[in-house]
């Protein structure tokens, strides 16, 4: 059972989302020019690597170490930081900032994978 109604649940996911991963590290990942699919699955995009080998696109890594060990950072740093300030009256321009874009987001669901009930 949460602290928290549902509906404030749902609130600060979608603003912890946005806060602390969306505009985040993610944002220089996911940068750049998009891949063409006529599948939908990527299972027709080739990689090339600089030994000449060739590798299916759902085969290869899409993130490198480094960078998920910088996007991880990043995420741990921006959650400590909502919630260490997240009482701050300061703090409130920034959030209701982030809240604004979310509004148009899906409503979040229970992740199976983290599910007790």
């Amino acid at each position: 059972m949460s602290i928290f109604d549902e509906a404030t649940c749902a609130e600060l996911a979608k603003t912890l989302t946005a806060m602390c991963v969306r505009n985040a590290e993610i944002e220089n990942i996911h940068a750049g020019e998009p891949l063409v699919t006529k599948t939908g699955d990527y299972s027709d995009v080739k990689v090339i690597d600089a030994e000449g080998n060739e590798y299916a696109w759902p085969d290869v890594s899409h993130i490198s170490d480094d960078e998920m060990q910088v996007l991880m950072k990043g995420v741990v740093n921006r959650l400590y930081t909502f919630m260490m300030q997240g009482d701050d009256p300061r703090f409130d321009k920034n959030m209701n900032y982030h809240k604004r874009f979310t509004r148009t987001w899906d409503e979040p669901v229970i992740d199976e994978k983290l599910d007790v009930r």
